[in-house]
């Protein structure tokens, strides 16, 4: 046993994967998510843990590894996230560490919130909730019947923006719900919409509209004033995935206008929002702080992909999710 492997884990780790890699290596196991006050580890400090271990192996989530990690003699590199932003790829693949990743890990997560959010939007649920609870259900003199009318989703269009995991986990989910399901991406040809302009188009036949396209500077402020005007009057506009996606200040406009009959949002620049923020003032806009993927479940998904593709490496075989495989 002396020269089995050691991996030192910050991600949290369950489920199969949480097998898988035990029966790897011996598991020095601090989870980030279990520290409070919040805890993550920069390069100096994970190297030095590194060091301290003696571990080979290291699987992290949100702990930012770069410099001096590159100096640690390490096997592999696993990053519990689709879009391995936290690890330094480059100076990986110059030490020729191979650096794995987790895509699809919250594919379902962030459609199920995604699916929450226009819920709660379209019926009203958080100041009908907030009614019962102020013992305010006939305010102003009418009854919740009154102030709560809206149209079913069913037989309504829902509009896809990004046709990745997400994207297409939030799609059948749509279609679950009886509705007719169109979306934009240039780079799936699956995809019903592929230029900006049929994406104007498309817009204009959506009642609710889903951002799931990943942040790039092709995709930054993709919906601005411009898109927001091109929606259908009295539609919604939900985004579960990046602030950057949209220009906010034109949604703000959009649904003060009431152009725009609502919003659903989870994540804000700087992972902040004021709250003398406009958006906060509104009764038709229902905010959650970047909760998207906060599930068990995507715990255990990027687990087994770690962990099986760490396998693949230790038996000589080409991972499946390998960001830089020249190193192999």
């Amino acid at each position: 046993m002396a020269d089995r492997h050691k991996a030192f884990v910050t991600a949290p780790f369950r489920g199969e994967g949480w097998d898988t890699l035990n029966g790897l290596a011996e598991v020095v196991y601090d989870p980030w998510i279990e520290q409070v006050p919040l805890r993550l580890l920069n390069g100096e400090k994970l190297a030095a843990r590194l060091v301290e271990e003696g571990a080979d192996i290291l699987i992290v989530e949100s702990d930012s590894v770069k410099g001096p990690v590159f100096d640690v003699p390490l096997l592999a590199i696993g990053s519990c996230r689709g879009d391995p932003n936290n690890v330094d790829v480059p100076a990986a693949t110059a030490a020729g560490i191979p650096v794995l990743r987790a895509p699809g890990r919250n594919a379902d997560a962030v459609a199920e919130i995604t699916m929450a959010l226009m819920f709660a939007v379209n019926r009203f649920l958080v100041p009908a909730d907030r009614d019962v609870r102020a013992d305010q259900v006939y305010a102003g003199g009418k009854i919740p019947y009154q102030r709560y009318r809206a149209w079913q989703l069913a037989g309504r269009t829902a509009g896809v923006i990004g046709l990745g995991a997400v994207g297409r986990a939030a799609a059948w989910r749509f279609e679950g719900l009886g509705m007719r399901v169109l979306s934009y991406d240039p780079y799936n040809p699956q995809a019903t919409h592929h230029t900006p302009d049929e994406l104007l188009d498309m817009l204009g036949e959506c009642d609710v509209v889903s951002m799931h396209a990943v942040v790039t500077p092709e995709t930054e402020r993709l919906m601005g004033a411009v898109q927001f005007a091109a929606m259908k009057d009295g539609s919604i506009y939900v985004n579960s995935a990046r602030a950057l996606l949209h220009d906010t200040d034109a949604l703000v406009a959009a649904l003060q206008s009431g152009h725009l009959v609502g919003a659903g949002l989870d994540h804000f620049e700087g992972e902040h929002l004021a709250p003398d923020h406009p958006l906060c003032g509104m009764d038709n806009v229902v905010l959650t702080p970047h909760i998207g993927g906060a599930t068990y479940d995507t715990e255990a998904n990027h687990s087994k992909l770690i962990a099986d593709d760490l396998a693949r490496l230790l038996r000589g075989e080409k991972p499946v999710n390998c960001v830089n495989p020249e190193v192999l």
